[in-house]
């Protein structure tokens, strides 16, 4: 997480400083993305849950947040990107790490923008131990012969470590301004072409 807080304040602070006049044409104040600075707020999943249930968003525990429905109210709540950890085991994928201490929930972070434009870094802790992943491909009911490779990383020694991805289309709409993503994909999919 503190890799992506300064990761995403740098590019922030960059093109503040050597992007001023195309930011603004494209109706980006740069003086809105110098205020990016880390450490970025953090809150739980449990703590988001319950600020969109007081904005009278339909959510439950154990719900996974779309896009409109409860990223988007979400992101009003803060003034720069902030951080949701620790969402339920059964909205992140099997290779997430259940936390040791509530092994309901992950070792997950996803990194959303404010201003309603949502997640633009998904990432968590992998386990790292066979046996743990096969019990939670098992409690997936997801066949393991399916995934005899990602097994075999495992099978052969592997080291506790975590990562992220960062939608660079996301940020870019979020940075800019932008109102659809496919304005920044340099070849997006639309009803009249479906390659580049």
């Amino acid at each position: 997480m503190k890799v992506g807080d300064e990761l995403n304040s740098y590019i922030c602070r960059r093109l503040s400083s050597e992007m001023e006049r195309d930011l603004k044409t494209l109706g980006r104040n740069p003086k809105d993305l110098d205020k990016v600075e880390p450490p970025f707020p953090r809150v739980t999943y449990d703590e988001a849950v319950e600020l969109l249930q007081k904005d009278g968003v339909e959510v439950k525990w154990g719900d996974d947040f779309d896009g409109r429905r409860h990223e988007e109210p979400l992101t009003r709540h803060f003034d720069r990107p902030f951080w949701v950890m620790h969402y339920p085991k059964g909205v992140k994928a099997f290779y997430h790490k259940p936390d040791p201490k509530r092994p309901t929930v992950t070792l997950s972070a996803d990194l959303l923008a404010p201003e309603g434009y949502g997640e633009i870094i998904g990432g968590g802790q992998r386990i790292h131990d066979y046996d743990e992943l096969m019990q939670r491909i098992q409690e997936e009911n997801l066949n393991p012969e399916d995934y005899s490779w990602y097994l075999d990383l495992r099978r052969y020694g592997s080291v506790p470590h975590s990562g992220f991805g960062q939608g660079v289309e996301r940020t870019l709409m979020w940075i800019c301004k932008l109102s659809h993503i496919r304005e920044a994909i340099a070849f997006p999919r639309m009803m009249n072409r479906i390659t580049p």
